[in-house]
């Protein structure tokens, strides 16, 4: 039959895919780590220090993923191709749409891990600490603020990730000027450092009575969450530290205290704050750790073009400077300006579907780093 010459030349161009993700995997080094942890995990003391326990527990978990992932993978691989045989042998259609499913899956599967395997900068498996900061707009582009605000929320929950909300500012009519958010979860800022710049929107404004057509611009901000042990000295001369009320959705005790903290590093301009901890102190505690990650990665960097890898180039949020547009008017496109990436479905889009454009930018960069 057709149909079986055509899935098999199909997944015939699955094996050599196959072969880079296993090798790109390193599955023999993770499965010694895998061993190594388990040893770890029988020791009674292990429980003794429970943050060491999660850590181990959590990292044994992930690499227990991907090998069995990848096992699966080669398994469905074997599986479709004594289909094809079958079909070959029995002359069986019937197994047509059963075969022609289990090829679509496969490329998706494989597609989803191969991205995996792109995720290997040092801070690509932490926890991301994504700030949004509405811009040129007023109302509209605090209104745009938390539309995307709820994209990346729904695209966590989709990743099986957990949010801590730990600075939150409402717009003063609608929407959010700023919201500062920690995504946790395994490789959270090696995705989603591809989403650091501008993105902007273009609709017919809903605040416009005239009904007519709006540009507004949101920035994003994309940090690792670096260990808070890190060797960083600060001077406290180089600090301003201020008090405010806690507000909207990250405060836990909105209009009571002024528990909430900034903290702004005066050498570089840096500006961190938090108000979701129960107290001053934990603020500060928290803000102190995400200053200290900022400037380590600063120090880490010996020129403009490795810090555009980590903290992304730093733009005016308005027009010229986006790296994403979402259109909604005359015709509906999100479109990425870095690597050309688009899809007409901004609906998805908007509801958390950004890993095409996640996918792309791992890409270009693997290729821009070869």
């Amino acid at each position: 039959m057709v149909e079986l010459d055509q899935f098999k030349y199909e997944l015939q161009s699955f094996a050599a895919p196959l072969a880079e993700v296993k090798e790109g995997l390193d599955l023999e080094s993770k499965e010694k780590r895998i061993v190594e942890l388990e040893r770890y995990m029988e020791e009674p003391s292990l429980w003794d220090d429970p943050d060491k326990a999660a850590d181990i527990v959590k990292e044994l978990g992930a690499l227990k993923a991907t090998r069995d992932t990848f096992n699966r993978l080669q398994q469905d691989f074997e599986d479709i191709g004594t289909l094809i045989e079958m079909g070959y042998e029995e002359n069986d259609e019937s197994l047509l749409p059963e075969i022609a499913e289990s090829i679509k899956n496969l490329g998706d599967e494989l597609d989803r891990i191969r991205i995996q395997t792109l995720l290997s900068d040092e801070y690509d498996k932490n926890n991301a600490i994504l700030k949004l900061n509405a811009g040129a707009g007023g109302t509209e582009s605090c209104d745009w603020a938390s539309i995307l605000y709820r994209m990346f929320m729904r695209w966590a929950e989709k990743k099986g990730y957990s949010v801590e909300v730990l600075d939150y500012l409402d717009g003063d009519e609608a929407g959010i000027k700023s919201v500062t958010v920690q995504i946790n979860g395994l490789n959270a800022y090696g995705y989603l450092k591809s989403e650091h710049g501008v993105h902007r929107l273009v609709r017919i404004s809903p605040f416009n009575a005239a009904g007519k057509r709006q540009t507004s611009f949101v920035s994003c901000d994309v940090m690792p969450e670096i260990d808070e042990d890190i060797n960083i000295e600060i001077n406290d001369d180089d600090l301003r530290i201020d008090t405010y009320r806690a507000s909207g959705a990250g405060g836990q005790h909105v209009n009571k205290t002024s528990s909430a903290i900034r903290i702004t590093h005066l050498p570089t301009g840096i500006v961190v704050q938090c108000q979701n901890e129960r107290s001053q102190f934990q603020n500060k505690d928290k803000a102190m750790q995400m200053l200290k990650a900022k400037l380590f990665m600063l120090q880490k960097q010996t020129n403009a073009e490795k810090l555009s890898d980590i903290r992304g180039d730093v733009k005016d949020i308005a027009w010229g400077s986006q790296i994403r547009s979402y259109v909604m008017q005359p015709y509906t496109m999100v479109k990425d300006h870095r690597t050309d990436a688009e899809t007409g479905n901004i609906g998805a889009v908007l509801d958390g579907d950004i890993d095409l454009f996640i996918s792309a930018f791992l890409k270009a960069n693997s290729l821009k780093n070869k």
